[in-house]
């Protein structure tokens, strides 16, 4: 079965930086749970942790491995259709705190690759994401939500524009920052200062965006109006003593938070990811009005993947059926041509493998619809029969 276990997007934001995990941390999860079940993913973005499995039910033995034992009140569990229909809906932006969010199906895409590199994923989870990536790029595609873009990095950078700021600093250069950066430059703007560990890694040809050392961050945070901070650190990067000079608005993007509580200090604006959601976003209801017309999309791969999962249990009987094909084909080729030897080979055997194969698909597809409409023992005696399998 396929089944996964989630923590709610709408979880205090206080608890999910605790449920949070490095990337080193990831991979141990993942080598983890391959060990008791067929395969796993696991789906990590700053609103979400989730981990999709297909195996035994094995809920405790998982929750156990992730270490969540003590946070067992706010997991949820879907199975099988429920499954399916969730992580489609995740791909097409209906459970992100922002609705419609851009960001997310490069998200599927990471942990799918992290996955098949490490070789935790099964067959039916690959096709699964595989399905919610091609759903969320067709969803996008005929809703036209390139003209509703938003994202963290959008809502911040417009709210900032509003406010009138010109001078930002970032905090880390990982996708998120990568998309803040780029809304930044599109902007009006005087300065630009991007803190990262290696200046190397961040190639920005503009005189007014400045690259420099992460340690070196405080020399310049006095001559900014805005600090996005969105590093992968599992630790406090900015601390209040290095806001003593500070007056403006500090966005947080990351979980675990990167920035210490500045509540007690007045002139200084703070957003953690969940306030930043909170903010008016004008295309909000555009966005949602047409999402909500094209759901048509999501039914349409939620049925998809459904018919392959309900008859997956051919799949021992097709490879038979395809293999009786290949010897039926091979068989007459080989007395066609004992009788006519100087006939062209290659021309003959695609002909007589494809008319050969004809009937067998045709036979696959009229077992699968019997099996799906309740029918499929009584079709699967009579195909048994023909084929002689």
């Amino acid at each position: 079965m396929i089944y996964m276990i989630g923590i709610s997007k709408d979880v205090p934001l206080d608890i999910r930086q605790k449920l949070s995990f490095t990337k080193s941390r990831h991979k141990e999860i993942l080598f983890n749970i391959k060990q008791i079940v067929d395969g796993c993913v696991l789906l990590l973005t700053c609103n979400r942790t989730e981990v999709y499995i297909e195996g035994e039910k094995k809920i405790d033995e998982i929750i156990e491995v992730l270490g969540f034992n003590d946070f067992k009140e706010i997991l949820f569990i879907k199975e099988e259709k429920e499954c399916v229909l969730h992580l489609l809906n995740v791909a097409c932006g209906f459970d992100s705190k922002i609705l419609g969010e851009e960001q997310i199906l490069g998200q599927i895409r990471d942990a799918l690759t992290l996955s098949e590199e490490l070789k935790t994923v099964s067959g039916t989870l690959k096709r699964l994401f595989d399905v919610a990536l091609s759903c969320g790029k067709e969803f996008r595609t005929k809703s036209s939500l390139n003209r509703y873009p938003v994202s963290s990095s959008s809502i911040v950078v417009n709210y900032c524009k509003k406010q009138g700021l010109r001078r930002y600093m970032l905090l880390g250069f990982g996708d998120v920052n990568k998309l803040t950066a780029k809304y930044i430059l599109s902007s009006n703007f005087d300065v630009l200062y991007i803190a990262v560990r290696d200046i190397e890694k961040v190639d920005i040809e503009d005189s007014r965006v400045n690259i420099i050392n992460f340690k070196d961050k405080d020399k310049y945070i006095k001559d900014v109006e805005g600090i996005i901070a969105a590093t992968s650190a599992p630790h406090i990067v900015l601390k209040k003593e290095e806001l003593k000079e500070f007056r403006g608005y500090i966005f947080d993007l990351a979980v675990p938070r990167d920035v210490e509580d500045v509540s007690d200090i007045k002139d200084i604006v703070y957003f953690d990811i969940d306030t930043i959601t909170s903010i008016n976003d004008e295309n909000k209801d555009k966005r949602k009005r047409v999402m909500e017309e094209n759901r048509f999309i999501i039914d349409k791969h939620l049925e998809e993947f459904m018919n392959y999962l309900n008859t997956r249990c051919l799949s021992d009987v097709i490879k038979k059926l395809q293999n009786s094909s290949d010897r039926v084909y091979k068989r007459r080729l080989k007395t066609y041509l004992n009788k006519y030897p100087k006939c062209d080979f290659e021309t003959l055997e695609v002909l007589f493998k494809s008319t050969s194969d004809a009937y067998v698909n045709r036979a696959i597809e009229v077992l699968k619809q019997e099996y799906l409409e309740g029918r499929g023992e009584e079709c699967l005696r009579i195909v048994e029969k023909i084929f002689m399998i």
